[in-house]
């Protein structure tokens, strides 16, 4: 039998998941690192941690599920993105990595807008000019660290790095490459106006290729830290946003999923870039040749849960703690027996300002339309409709491209059957759960790695791997009353929005 390696370089630790040809997840094993947080609004890793994290979850996993290296038909990647790590030539990091959350770079996002309006740089690229992205990351670096930059022959992603470790060859994938916001979106290259209005070195860019490329053989000094043979195929992947989506079946036009975690996302997939008018969604190059995947990511959804298990819940966390249980099964059943609409309680998610659809780093959390007959169980339910209704925002913009009736839930929050009726009636879809909730990024990177090598024909080889486990249907009433819901959820935000600043 043959099997793929699938690793995803997350913010906490490395995953390293083994697949077999017909898509069962074997074994899984995952390696810790540290993140430094500083300054303020400042986020670094080192870049030697992510290489011996993967040496060790590939060696333990080879171990504890005692598989020949020489059957192992491909290495794949999912990473996170939009960070910044310079190396040399000899593929040595420079200084830790800016990572996906760091925000120094402030000024570099000004400088940027000085030459280009935010929504003409939006339609280049799909994303608006933060100082999230790493164009803006290496040009702090040339301005404040300048021995760093001149020493600098390529700026990569975490994934990337991987890969040249492991190959010898530097390579990026066009997701990866979009995460750098200075690609051209249409025409999948770098873009030189962009480069040109950030003063930077295109050759330090590293070379675009598609998610299937393969890099590369593993070499012999590699083969060593890993356990890996020598020689095995290694395929570039693709950010882990983009490997989700493939991991969730989203591939191809109007296929949508939802993944429900600590923050939250609403992906599709589309022929052409979604430029929205309001600039409230981002678009994504896909891992799929020929399609793109828009997107819209919120901050707080089991974010949000998790604070009202810690704030508000805690007899349910007393009780789950007498017996051994999950505090969310009896916040469930607080839950469910709650109206729909919470009694007209709007509760507005915004623990940690907002991405989409709102992109408002004052906006607040706020619970509006409290009586004095209001119950715990009504609180509770309207921040799981209030966490929904957000998403049904950024849903509905997706809508005005494409025909959206069905979608799959991943992450931990599809695990509640409570919330996922609750999707359903807002949304008004059929939502499709799968077996396995947590492995749409790693199944993703196993895919694409499969394609690369030429293990499958396609990427349609994920409707055999993607076992639909629960289909929840939209109750029409139930969807009626959210619709206008929704109305209200939206004035109150507008409402509020010229005091958020203020708190």
């Amino acid at each position: 039998m043959k099997y793929i390696v699938a690793h995803d370089i997350g913010t906490s630790g490395n995953k390293a998941s083994l697949f077999s040809e017909e898509g069962k997840l074997i074994g899984s094993e995952v390696s810790n690192y540290e993140t430094k947080y500083f300054d303020g609004n400042s986020v670094e890793q080192n870049a030697q941690d992510w290489w011996d994290a993967v040496c060790d979850s590939t060696k333990r996993m080879l171990d504890e599920y005692k598989i020949n290296p020489d059957d192992i038909a491909a290495i794949s990647f999912s990473g996170q993105m939009m960070g910044c790590l310079c190396v040399d030539e000899s593929i040595t990091p420079l200084r830790n990595a800016i990572i996906w959350a760091d925000q120094r770079a402030t000024k570099q996002a000004e400088e940027i807008g000085q030459h280009i309006s935010q929504k003409d740089f939006y339609n280049i690229v799909g994303h608006m000019n933060t100082p999230s992205y790493g164009v803006q990351k290496l040009m702090w670096i040339k301005e404040n660290e300048p021995d760093v930059y001149q020493k600098t022959y390529k700026a990569l992603n975490a994934k990337d790095f991987i890969i040249a470790k492991l190959t010898g060859n530097v390579y990026t994938d066009y997701s990866d490459g979009n995460s750098f916001a200075c690609f051209d979106l249409k025409n999948l290259k770098w873009s030189d106006e962009i480069i040109g209005y950030a003063g930077i070195d295109k050759e330090k860019l590293p070379e675009l290729k598609p998610s299937t490329f393969i890099a590369g053989g593993v070499l012999e000094e590699a083969a060593k830290e890993t356990g890996l043979a020598v020689g095995t195929p290694v395929v570039v992947g693709a950010g882990d946003g983009v490997t989700a989506s493939v991991g969730a079946g989203s591939i191809e036009p109007g296929r949508t999923y939802c993944s429900l975690g600590t923050s939250a996302w609403v992906t599709t997939t589309t022929k052409e870039p979604v430029f929205s008018d309001d600039m409230n969604t981002v678009t994504w190059a896909h891992a799929v040749p020929g399609y793109y995947a828009p997107n819209g990511t919120m901050q707080t959804a089991g974010g949000a849960m998790g604070w009202l298990k810690e704030q508000v819940a805690k007899y349910e966390s007393y009780l789950a703690d007498q017996n051994d249980a999950s505090a969310y099964e009896y916040i469930n059943e607080q839950i469910e027996s709650a109206p729909v609409g919470s009694n007209n309680l709007i509760f507005l998610p915004y623990l940690l300002g907002e991405r989409a659809p709102r992109w408002d780093e004052n906006a607040k959390g706020a619970f509006v339309g409290i009586k004095a007959e209001t119950t715990r169980a009504e609180m509770m339910r309207s921040v799981m409709e209030g966490v929904t209704l957000n998403l049904s925002i950024i849903l509905e913009e997706l809508r005005k491209e494409i025909e959206i009736n069905e979608l799959t839930v991943v992450s931990g929050g599809a695990k509640s059957s409570v919330w996922r009726q609750i999707m359903a009636d807002i949304f008004d879809v059929k939502l499709n759960t799968p077996e396995v909730l947590e492995e749409a990024s790693s199944m993703g990177a196993a895919i694409i790695g499969g394609v690369g090598a030429g293990v499958y024909k396609d990427f349609t080889v994920i409707d055999d791997f993607l076992k639909i486990n629960s289909v929840t249907t939209p109750n029409s009433e139930n969807n009626e009353r959210y619709n206008k819901i929704k109305e209200l959820f939206d004035e109150i935000y507008f409402a509020l929005k010229p005091v958020f600043p203020k708190f």
